[in-house]
């Protein structure tokens, strides 16, 4: 399921993205963008970027760290004015989520 992505400014999205590509879930390694843990990213005219993300699992060691660390290197990618992250887990997040890359790297495919 990729994530869904609404904004006018492409640049500024992939700068976004880059950066969720830098977080990564400690036990599994692939970064939280192949792994399918972000579900949405919409930033609107003002820059203001608004975020809605899973965890592998409700009981994720990282429950605590990760959503913090997304939110914390997402305020400092330039242009950004503000972040609002959001976690959710419906739909709860399964394998089929992975991207290619992910499934390739982890050895499901």
């Amino acid at each position: 399921m990729p994530a869904i992505i609404i904004t006018e400014d492409t640049e500024l999205m992939q700068k976004v993205i880059d950066e969720i590509k830098t977080c990564y879930d400690p036990e599994i390694p692939v970064d939280i963008w192949e792994l399918g843990l972000i579900y949405e990213l919409h930033l609107d005219k003002e820059k203001n970027l608004k975020v809605v993300m899973t965890l592998t699992s409700p009981n994720c060691p990282a429950a605590e760290s990760l959503p913090a660390e997304v939110e914390n290197k997402l305020k400092l990618v330039p242009g950004i004015q503000s972040v609002e992250l959001k976690l959710t887990f419906d739909p709860p997040w399964d394998k089929g989520m992975m991207s290619e890359v992910a499934q390739l790297e982890l050895g499901f495919m």
